[in-house]
């Protein structure tokens, strides 16, 4: 075991596994899949565990373990779909203790940090942070400010980012290829900070989401990856299939004014009101441009309940 993972290691006891079942029919279930497995973080005295929330969203069994190898059922609290968190907790007794609580704002490029599983025989990935920045994923997410982590863990949904103090600062999200370190192209973690938990835990524990209006959501997948805002996915039976709009449309417009990135493509849309505001598009199928307006919708009515209490 290494220096820091030595020093570390009473905080591997909060760390847990997550597993989850989907039903079939679940909005998500062609994206994510139906069989998901992660990992946790206890953070609170009565068992709330806190990960990323795709592993458990729609679920209709959750399993919960520790790394000592007992395994209880599991019931989901809440999902954030702002900053992607979600909320567990064990429904029987399970052995462990919590962790404590930093700040990914504490945290500088070049920091020294600790990745951690829920796997009993991982001692902790030694790695360093290698970029702090907005990241925008295509199904209507964005964080202003990510931490990207190098090198890569290989099980990363809903490890542990500790500092070198064994607090948690993120939880992990995604690994990303063909990142961009200074001309370089290499392969990161990224990891949502933990502070943005923290202010609205009391919220998701009472109501399984936050209390603030939710935002608008349009249940398109959208890609910028060629310097362009193409549509490559539709839900069906949700606001984008609704007004007409299909895989390959590209989006040029938001309100009359023109978008051409993917984090810019979100501020502009959710700008314009809360879920059930009419959002007006710009869109160019085929070399023809024309209008689209699209109601949007509150995305958690459109989620099948599964376990959320």
């Amino acid at each position: 075991m290494s220096l820091i993972a030595t020093r570390l290691s009473p905080a591997f006891d909060a760390i847990v596994s997550v597993k989850a079942r989907i039903p079939d029919d679940a909005m998500s279930a062609g994206l994510l899949g139906t069989e998901r497995a992660g990992h946790g973080v206890r953070i609170r005295d009565d068992g709330l565990i806190a990960t990323i929330g795709y592993i458990v969203n729609e679920a209709e069994t959750i399993w919960i373990g520790s790394r000592d190898g007992t395994t209880v059922p599991g019931v989901a609290i809440g999902y954030d779909f702002e900053s992607g968190f979600g909320l567990v907790r064990p429904t029987l007794p399970l052995p462990g203790g919590t962790i404590e609580i930093g700040s990914g704002a504490s945290l500088a490029v070049g920091s020294d940090v600790l990745v951690v599983s829920s796997d009993a025989d991982d001692e902790g990935l030694a790695a360093e942070v290698v970029a702090k920045r907005e990241f925008a994923g295509r199904w209507e997410y964005l964080l202003d400010e990510a931490i990207f982590t190098a090198p890569a863990h290989e099980s990363w949904s809903g490890a542990a980012l500790l500092d070198t103090r064994g607090r948690l600062c993120g939880i992990g999200s995604l690994v990303v290829q063909n990142f961009d370190i200074d001309d370089v192209l290499t392969t990161v973690n990224m990891f949502v900070p933990i502070e943005l938990l923290m202010p609205i835990i009391d919220d998701i524990c009472e109501r399984g989401q936050r209390r603030t209006p939710p935002r608008p959501w349009l249940g398109l997948l959208v890609d910028d990856s060629q310097d362009r805002l193409m549509i490559v996915g539709v839900y069906r039976n949700c606001p984008g299939d609704n007004a007409g709009l299909k895989p390959g449309d590209l989006i040029v417009g938001v309100n009359g004014e023109p978008v051409d990135e993917l984090g810019n493509l979100f501020r502009r849309i959710w700008r314009l009101g809360s879920a059930g505001t009419e959002i007006p598009l710009t869109v160019l199928r085929d070399g023809e441009q024309f209008e689209a307006i699209v109601e949007s919708a509150d995305r958690t009515l459109f989620q099948r309940k599964g376990t959320m209490q």
